[in-house]
């Protein structure tokens, strides 16, 4: 049990040393966002901001710079269009947790 615990210390602390990884890219439809980028330890967000009607920027920020109208978010790669990996299970987990106790 003790070694489980170890390796889930060591995963996390191997993946916050890696730093946040948001996708970035300047584009017309979102969704063909599909680079990414490891931010520097100065950028602690992932943001997408609307620029004109069909072009969308994404990247990393630092949080004061997260003013209306760029939405910012915490977490590797959460500034998809689609939610997927991680974002699905935290999804799926907050509605079970909120069906479950409201």
């Amino acid at each position: 049990m003790m070694q489980l615990y170890g390796a889930l210390v060591l995963f996390l602390t191997f993946s916050t040393a890696c730093g946040l990884r948001c996708y970035s890219c300047t584009a017309a439809d979102p969704e063909s966002c599909t680079d990414t980028k490891a931010c520097s330890v100065l950028f602690n967000r992932c943001y997408s901001v609307k620029l004109g009607v069909n072009v969308v920027d994404k990247g990393c920020l630092a949080s004061p710079a997260c003013i209306a109208p760029i939405t910012c978010c915490e977490g590797d790669l959460c500034n998809s269009a689609v939610p997927t990996g991680p974002s699905v299970v935290l999804l799926l987990l907050s509605s079970g947790l909120v069906t479950l106790f409201f």
